[in-house]
């Protein structure tokens, strides 16, 4: 039950698909219930300090699932996007406004703009986890594949 509850957390990460997101995470959902209620039923019959730490070592794994999901959710705020926002106009005023004279080069001009939007670009697509271009595989999940079905 472990390796398949690992698998679901795995395609969590690897779809970009609603619908198949919400398989997903119910049967990731229904998997976890099955882990907890087998878990309890061994505690509940063998009360002993090695079930008190697999109790533990379960409400970690189950407890890992939301807060990873409570940092996905988490993402930059209004308010920080329009300060950068404002940042980026005033710079790019400011280098225009100190390029009037007549040895400013014309494609130096462009360099403040492109960087500017590129690091706006990059940080919405790391902020968007699921849309961007930027994908970061769960490398600990897979290591922790091979080393359970070795």
């Amino acid at each position: 039950m472990l390796i398949r509850y690992l698998d679901q957390r795995i395609l969590y990460y690897r779809t970009r698909e609603p619908d198949a997101l919400q398989k997903i995470e119910h049967a990731t959902a229904q998997i976890g219930d099955d882990l907890w209620k087998v878990v309890r039923g061994v505690a509940r019959d063998k009360p002993t300090p090695i079930t008190s730490l697999v109790v533990s070592g379960m409400n970690d794994v189950l407890n890992s699932q939301g807060y990873t999901e409570a940092a996905w959710l988490n993402r930059i705020p209004v308010s920080a996007w329009c300060l950068m926002i404002v940042i980026a106009f005033f710079s790019s005023l400011m280098q225009g406004y100190g390029a009037r004279t007549k040895s400013a080069k014309a494609a130096l001009l462009l360099v403040l703009p492109m960087t500017i939007s590129l690091s706006l670009a990059l940080i919405a697509d790391i902020d968007s986890p699921r849309g961007g271009l930027i994908r970061v595989p769960p490398q600990n999940l897979h290591n922790l594949e091979t080393a359970l079905k070795r």
